[in-house]
C-alpha cells in the first residue's frame, strides 16, 4: 500500500493543484464577502465597544445599567441567534435589511459587546494612583484618561482583543445561513457539486492562512506597544 502511495503521489498532486487552481475563483470571491464583513465589523464594533465600556466605568448608574444590560444580553445569547433575529425578526416591525447590512448589524453589536468588557477590565486594571497623580499635575479628567490611562489599557488589552479578532474571522462562517457567498457557502456547493471533501479542505487552508497572517500581526502590534510595560 505505500509502493502504491508514492507511485501515486504525482498524479493525486497534479490533481489538487488542477483542482485547486479551477475552485480559486470562486474561492476568492467567497472570500472577499468575508473579508469586507470581517473589516466592517471591526471598524464598527471596536469603537462602539470602548463607547459601552466607559459607559461601565461610568459613575452614572443608569448609564452604567443601561450598558452592563446591554452587555448581558449581547453576550448571553448566541451570535448566529442574533443574525437570525435581526435579518428575519426585525421586519416583523418593519425595520428591513439586506443580507450583508444584516449580519454586520448583527456582528457589530455581538463583538460591541465583547470588546467592552475587555475594554472595560483593562480601564479597571489600571492603578488608582496614576489618577491621583495626574490630578496633582493638574491633568483634566479627559487629559487624564487619554494621554496615560487609555494607553495603558490598550496595551493590556491587546492579547484579548487579538483572541477575539481571530475568533470573528472564523465566526463570518455563521452568515451561511443568511445565504451570502462567504468562504464556507462557496466550500460547501463545490462538495455537493463535486462529491468531495477537497474543497472544505481547501476552504480550511484559507481560514488557517487568515488566522496565521492575523496572528502575526497582533504579535507585532503588542511588541510596539511594549514600552508601556
Amino acid at each position: 500500500a505505500l509502493t502504491t502511495f508514492f507511485q501515486t503521489l504525482p498524479e493525486n498532486l497534479a490533481y489538487l493543484l488542477d483542482y485547486t487552481a479551477k475552485l480559486m475563483p470562486q474561492v476568492i470571491e467567497g472570500l472577499g464577502v468575508t473579508l469586507q464583513l470581517f473589516g466592517l465589523t471591526l471598524l464598527f464594533s471596536i469603537p462602539l465597544g470602548i463607547v459601552i465600556a466607559l459607559g461601565r466605568v461610568s459613575r452614572f448608574k443608569i448609564l452604567n445599567k443601561i450598558t452592563s444590560c446591554y452587555i448581558l444580553i449581547l453576550r448571553g445569547t448566541p451570535l448566529l441567534l442574533q443574525i437570525v433575529f435581526v435579518f428575519f425578526g426585525l421586519p416583523l416591525i418593519g425595520i428591513t435589511f439586506d443580507r450583508l447590512p444584516a449580519a454586520l448589524v448583527a456582528f457589530s453589536l455581538n463583538y460591541a459587546a465583547y470588546f467592552a468588557e475587555i475594554f472595560r477590565s483593562g480601564i479597571a486594571s489600571i492603578d488608582k494612583g496614576q489618577y491621583e497623580g495626574a490630578e496633582v499635575l493638574g491633568l483634566s479628567s479627559m487629559e487624564t484618561f487619554f494621554r496615560i490611562i487609555f494607553p495603558q489599557a490598550i496595551k493590556r488589552v491587546l492579547p484579548p482583543v487579538g483572541n477575539e479578532v481571530v475568533t470573528l474571522v472564523k465566526d463570518t462562517a455563521l452568515v451561511y445561513i443568511l445565504g451570502l457567498d462567504e468562504l464556507l457557502k462557496v466550500g460547501k456547493i463545490a462538495c455537493n457539486r463535486d462529491a468531495s471533501l477537497l474543497p472544505l479542505v481547501i476552504i480550511a487552508v484559507v481560514y488557517l492562512l487568515l488566522t496565521g497572517v492575523l496572528s502575526k500581526i497582533m504579535t507585532i502590534l503588542e511588541k510596539k506597544y511594549a514600552y508601556y510595560q
